[in-house]
């Protein structure tokens, strides 16, 4: 196998793990085996915990100076952007991301989230004087939060990572990444790129792990916050044990977005926006705008226009530049995408384009992208994040309608709103109840925060906001004399 990793990057070092346990990571596209790590045990958790904390309380990381630790990171990002041409390949033969999307997701914008947070770190100041009102003046400092726990999913493996380690070691945190392994293969170069980069030993972990190692990272006692993406469920999990600790935790879960066709919509751009707004990675996006929100005015040409859309996407190798969708993830995500396609159907819903297994590929786990019409948002298919190219198309009768439609979920992540009219689709956007909502389009902002109202989330990712979630404050009083 072409990416073999027999050994752990724990304390700055590769080092022996724990177990003799495997994880062969298998091509989405191939169906064959790709590379290999260890598998992580709460035992190697525990070792890249300790170095963490090392790392963090000796002197060192934590007590560089803001405009040193942003030098170290401007050296990460170039050090990752020299392993472009291995990292976004890579992510695509993992998951089955389109290397078009791969390049930009995995490598130039988890770079460019390094040269942000060095920007931000050498600009912001770490203590600040308030007058108090009791006479004197209050210096509030700004310290980090101590080691990070970061627990990541497989579908944006490494820009997910970067959201978190980027704002922790610019806060000057240590960091014990979990990643998933599905996608532990491209965790270990970007250790690499850490290494070459300079960071102190320990300061980055990587510790590729199942539900045993994340269980042990999340509860242990020398953690100081846990920083999440993944699925509602597991979120709900990690909140409880880190409301029992009373341990600080960000958690960017799931999403049934909704894009609001409003009436006055140019339905040729606005569907070419959707290919990319609902579609994005095989649907395998959490901020998806996979539910289509139509005028009944003009829902049949709405369905028609994104059905064609759908249908023009080409399905292929995720290595080839000219391919939209690749194959999902494994084989078990596929057969649950198969079983939200059987509650469709069985619900009345009508599939206008798609729904099956590409004819013309007998080998990986793809899906055609798939448009359902006829569709109430009561039906599962409008409820549930299926997390494939599949989207619903749902009628509403007039702005407010659709505000209620919209929000008539248990998510509130993203979505987005399409118009002629943009003081009028911002109207809408306002009323929506959701993290972030684009306005004839759909992209995350490094320089704003992203993350979730209701089941999609708690605390915020990216922007200033996103550095600020990785350190507390204290309070030093002097009175006058």
């Amino acid at each position: 196998m072409k990416h073999e990793y027999p050994r752990l990057f724990i304390g700055g070092d590769w080092v022996e793990a724990a177990s003799c346990d495997v994880n062969v990571v298998t091509g989405a596209a191939t169906e064959q085996p790709i590379g290999r790590t260890p598998l992580g045990t709460p035992t190697d958790i525990d070792a890249a915990v300790r170095a963490a904390r090392r790392a963090f309380d000796t002197p060192g990381w934590s007590d560089l100076t803001p405009a040193d630790r942003a030098d170290t990171l401007d050296r990460f990002a170039a050090a990752l952007l020299a392993r472009g041409d291995v990292i976004a390949p890579l992510v695509s033969s993992e998951n089955g991301m389109p290397i078009s999307r791969s390049i930009a997701a995995n490598v130039k914008s988890p770079a460019a989230a390094l040269t942000y947070y060095a920007n931000l770190a050498r600009t912001l100041p770490l203590e600040e004087e308030r007058p108090s009102f009791t006479g004197g003046v209050t210096r509030v400092r700004r310290e980090p939060v101590g080691v990070v726990g970061a627990i990541v999913p497989w579908n944006y493996p490494v820009m997910l990572a970067m959201m978190k380690i980027a704002p922790a070691l610019a806060a000057g945190c240590t960091v014990v990444l979990k990643p998933a392994v599905e996608t532990a293969l491209d965790a270990n170069v970007l250790a690499e790129a850490a290494a070459a980069a300079g960071l102190p030993a320990g300061v980055l972990n990587v510790v590729p792990g199942g539900r045993e190692a994340s269980q042990a990272l999340v509860a242990h006692p020398d953690v100081g916050k846990i920083a999440f993406t993944g699925s509602t469920p597991v979120g709900r999990d990690i909140a409880q044990v880190c409301g029992r600790l009373l341990r600080p935790v960000t958690l960017e879960l799931g999403g049934k977005s909704a894009a609001v066709v409003l009436e006055d919509a140019d339905l040729a751009s606005t569907a070419a926006g959707l290919a990319t707004a609902s579609f994005p990675n095989n649907g395998q996006t959490c901020y998806a705008s996979t539910r289509i929100l139509a005028p009944r005015s003009r829902y049949a040409e709405t369905l028609e226009a994104v059905t064609e859309t759908a249908r023009s996407l080409v399905v292929g190798d995720p290595l080839d530049p000219a391919t939209d969708i690749g194959p999902v993830v494994s084989a078990r995500q596929r057969e649950s995408i198969e079983g939200y396609l059987a509650q469709g159907r069985a619900a009345g819903a009508r599939i206008t384009t798609g729904g099956a297994r590409p004819s013309h590929l007998d080998r990986g786990w793809y899906l055609e992208p798939t448009v359902f019409g006829d569709v109430s948002n009561d039906m599962v298919i409008a409820r549930e994040e299926i997390f494939g190219p599949v989207v619903v198309v749902i009628p509403y009768a007039d702005d407010r309608d659709a505000v209620r439609l919209a929000n008539d979920s248990d998510f509130g992540l993203a979505g987005s709103v399409w118009s002629a009219d943009v003081e009028r689709a911002n109207a809408v956007a306002r009323r929506i109840s959701t993290g972030s909502v684009g306005v004839n389009g759909y992209a995350l902002d490094l320089a704003s925060p992203f993350g979730g109202y209701k089941d999609s989330g708690l605390g915020r990712e990216l922007g200033p906001e996103g550095l600020a979630a990785y350190f507390q404050l204290k309070s030093v009083f002097q009175p006058n004399h």
